[in-house]
C-alpha cells in the first residue's frame, strides 16, 4: 500500500485520537491548572501528530530500536 499523505498513516490517526482524549481529560483538571499542567499536557499531545506529519513530509525513515 502506498502512503500518499501523513493522514494515511495509522500512527498519525491514532495520535489524533489521543489528542482528542487528552483534551477531554484535561477539561476535568482544576481551573487553577489551566496555564500550568493543562497547557503543557495539551501542547505535548498536539506535538505528536505534528511531528509525525513533519517527519513524513521530510521522508524520514525512523528505525525503532528493539529493547
Amino acid at each position: 500500500m502506498k502512503i500518499g499523505s501523513h493522514r494515511d498513516l495509522i500512527v498519525w490517526q491514532k495520535s489524533r485520537d489521543m489528542v482528542v482524549h487528552i483534551y477531554q481529560l484535561t477539561t476535568n483538571f482544576p481551573t487553577t491548572e489551566t496555564y500550568r499542567i493543562t497547557s503543557q499536557v495539551t501542547r505535548a499531545a498536539v506535538s505528536v501528530p505534528a511531528n509525525i506529519a513533519e517527519g513524513h513530509a521530510r521522508g524520514s525513515k525512523m528505525i525503532m530500536p528493539i529493547f
